[in-house]
């Protein structure tokens, strides 16, 4: 019979929840078929079906936590047959359930069989049937170079998802750290111990490989922020739409990545792969921790066009709606807690990226003008951190360089 299975739904995903199931038993499933919510690592998403038949048997209940490939229906394959009858819909909370004598005529109903992680499946050849990947997959694969009929798909009926594709030339990506000795943590009876979530396991366990793995510098300079906050004044004079500090400084940042290409690179063991495009991730504080949803091609996008889709973004990142495509891809990253009243800070590189651009608030300051005169001025502080093993000083120099040309004469970011 034909089974529906966890899938993995972001590149660093182990495990989900199963939030709510969208079918009940008995209900008739088609592919494509959206049959529940699940909530991964990073988002809280669709899951959509790969296989079609009657829904006879549902095994986890809304709550479970399930590991990627690990079985959640059961599928009649006989799309035509009488439907099954419907059993009750699983409780919110499993710990809350009473407690069932066991039918002895079915006792595959009580105890799912034992979890199976399915083997990748290779993806089908060029000359073959159509290669089964996602798009982002095939958007990645087109940027790194490489040809997808060789490469093993994780997903569901062997689908090849964006964490399948390797980088140029098949170097492997950098995996976990080995675990560090354990440190035994005092807990009083008064203090609070809470359990890490997905995300912040993700979390955790990817910056403390970038710490680990990859060998940081950090730039820093400021900037005279006065015309930035006299354009944004001017601008939003009876818009309806504002525009923010952070919109300018992501355009000027991804136009500045794109004559940079160092800074929009990473390392894939025996070669550096510079992208083509500047794929902008945005670092958005959530409930749990951070996320950085992508602006695609965002070189290309105008000011408007950039913050109506930080916008979009930030809200559906918080409500946890954002889609895996919409977070996954990314080639720079920028976090800015201005906001906050941070003045200066270094940020730690989002892997497989080669460099991260820190912003700080703007704050008035006293400082010499042309004229030799103390002046209170606008200055803002960016502090980048960049992977030596892909760019030099220089480089990042450079960027911070044509970083302050754009922000310094913000008119120019208008054509």
């Amino acid at each position: 019979m034909p089974e529906i299975t966890m899938p993995k739904l972001s590149d660093t995903m182990l495990e989900g929840t199963l939030v709510k199931w969208l079918k009940n038993a008995g209900d008739k499933i088609e592919i494509g078929d959206v049959i529940a919510e699940v909530e991964t690592d990073k988002a809280t998403m669709e899951m959509e079906s790969f296989e079609e038949g009657i829904l006879t048997d549902i095994l986890v209940p809304e709550g479970g936590v399930v590991k990627v490939g690990e079985r959640l229906a059961v599928l009649d394959g006989n799309r035509n047959a009488a439907p099954a009858k419907p059993s009750p819909k699983p409780a919110a909370n499993p710990a809350s359930m009473p407690a069932q004598k066991p039918d002895p005529a079915k006792p595959a109903d009580l105890k799912p069989a034992a979890p199976a992680t399915p083997k990748p499946r290779p993806a089908a050849s060029a000359g073959g049937p159509r290669i089964k990947a996602s798009p982002l997959a095939k958007k990645i694969a087109g940027e790194r170079g490489v040809d997808l009929s060789g490469v093993a798909g994780t997903g569901p009926g062997g689908r090849i998802l964006a964490a399948d594709v390797p980088m140029a030339g098949g170097a492997p990506r950098p995996g976990p750290s080995a675990p560090a000795a354990r440190i035994e943590v005092p807990c009083s009876a008064a203090d609070k111990r809470v359990p890490l979530s997905g995300m912040r396991r993700t979390i955790a366990e990817r910056l403390l490989a970038s710490k680990t793995q990859i060998p940081h510098f950090y730039l820093s300079l400021e900037i005279d922020a006065g015309p930035l906050v006299r354009l944004r004044m001017e601008l939003n004079a009876g818009a309806s739409g504002k525009i923010t500090v952070n919109d300018f400084v992501l355009l000027a940042a991804a136009r500045a990545a794109a004559q940079h290409r160092k800074i929009n690179s990473a390392f894939a063991g025996d070669a550096v792969v510079e992208y083509a495009t500047v794929n902008l991730s945005v670092a958005i504080a959530v409930e749990d921790g951070l996320i950085t949803p992508v602006l695609r091609d965002a070189q290309r996008m105008s000011l408007r066009e950039i913050s109506a889709a930080v916008k979009d973004l930030a809200v559906r990142a918080r409500g946890k709606k954002l889609k895996p495509e919409e977070y996954q891809g990314g080639t720079l990253t920028v976090s800015n807690l201005g906001a906050y009243g941070v003045e200066s800070f270094y940020a730690i590189i989002n892997p497989p990226q080669a460099a991260i651009l820190a912003v700080g608030a703007i704050v008035k300051k006293p400082v010499v003008n042309g004229q030799d005169q103390i002046v209170a001025g606008d200055r803002m502080s960016l502090g980048l951190s960049c992977d030596h093993r892909v760019a030099d000083g220089a480089a990042g120099a450079g960027f911070l360089a044509a970083l302050k040309t754009s922000l310094e004469s913000p008119a120019t970011l208008l054509v």
